[in-house]
Order: structure tokens, then sequence, then C-alpha cells
């Protein structure tokens, strides 16, 4: 078979093999958001809103070393669909995540975003919140 016979073999099959009249395109499916906001932001929601949940995802430690008032430790590496829940009402209540520096709040609040918490807000470490600590 010459070269020529062989392209024109080719070519109609990829032109038409790989399309499909009416074949649906599976969308691929979105990966549950958290929103980052900064640290006056959250200082704000803390005293603007009646309910608001502040969660620090650091280690027991670091959290008896020092914390946000009124802050309620849930160790990132603990988080599950049942210790969440145990610490956080509904899967819509207003959650603001810190940590040490920001890494594992990012971690956490993509976590809970994906077993479903809607109203997840990250606001970085401790190290940078310019507010009262206990």
């Amino acid at each position: 078979m010459n070269k020529e016979m062989l392209i024109a073999a080719i070519i109609p099959s990829l032109i038409f093999g790989g399309c499909k009249a009416g074949q649906e395109i599976k969308e691929q499916p979105q990966t549950a958001v958290y929103q980052q906001i900064s640290a006056q932001e959250a200082k704000n929601m803390m005293d603007e809103m009646e309910e608001v949940l502040i969660l620090d995802v650091r280690e027991q430690s670091e959290y008896d070393e020092a914390h946000i008032p009124g802050a309620v430790l849930l160790p990132l590496g603990t988080i599950s669909e049942k210790t969440a829940a145990g610490v956080i009402p509904q899967k819509d209540s207003a959650v603001l995540v810190y940590c040490r520096s920001g890494n594992r709040s990012k971690k956490a609040s993509q976590a809970l975003a994906d077993l479903g918490y809607t109203n997840i807000y990250e606001f970085g470490g401790i190290i940078d919140w310019p507010y009262e600590k206990e």
C-alpha cells in the first residue's frame, strides 16, 4: 500500500470515527467551593452576624497556646462527615475557618465544602490576626 492510499484510508476514519451525531458530552462534576476572605472581613462578620461559627483547624496544643475568642476546635486531620456534623449545626451555617498560617484552613475549608457545607469562609492564619486572642 502506498503512502497516498494509507492517508486516504486514515483521514475518513479520523474525521467520522471520532464524532457521532447526537452524542452527549458528559460534564465533569464541579468541585465544591468555599470563599476566601480577609481577616478584616472575618472580623466584620463576627461582629455583625448573630450566628457565625469560628472554626480553628489546628491541633489542640496550638489552640491551647492562643485562639480567637469563641473559636471551636476541629483539627484538620479529624474532619469527617461525623465530626463536622458534631460541630457545625447545619450544612448552611456560616463558618469562618482559620489555622496558623492559612494552609490547613484552605484544606479544611475544601473538605467541608466537599462534605456539602455551603457557607464556608476561609480567612487564613492566626499569625496574621490583628485582633483579640485568648
